[in-house]
């Protein structure tokens, strides 16, 4: 399989990456930080502290951390059901 980069993260699987919240419309979401343990078609569910916070994607910004450093993504663009995101035109929000 294909390792995840920058070019390729919203193709990827996003479930046990490392993930900052840098910005959200609810304050107290903007400095969780951990590995994402599951997704739905509008939020990522994020282990942070020892206990799942679930974050909305479409009014977030991540920072999933890859092997070659950091790379932001606008939660708008990882709105949709998991699976479907592969078969979705890529329109490069970040």
């Amino acid at each position: 399989m294909t390792p995840v980069t920058h070019r390729n993260v919203l193709l990827h699987e996003l479930i046990g990456l490392e993930v900052r919240v840098l910005d959200d419309s609810n304050p107290s979401n903007a400095s969780i930080a951990g590995k994402v343990v599951d997704e739905t078609r509008n939020t990522l569910i994020v282990m942070s502290d020892g206990r799942p916070r679930r974050i909305a994607k479409k009014d977030a910004v991540f920072a999933f951390s890859l092997e070659k450093g950091d790379i932001e993504v606008d939660g708008a663009a990882l709105i949709g059901r998991p699976e479907n995101r592969v078969k979705r035109r890529l329109k490069r929000r970040w």
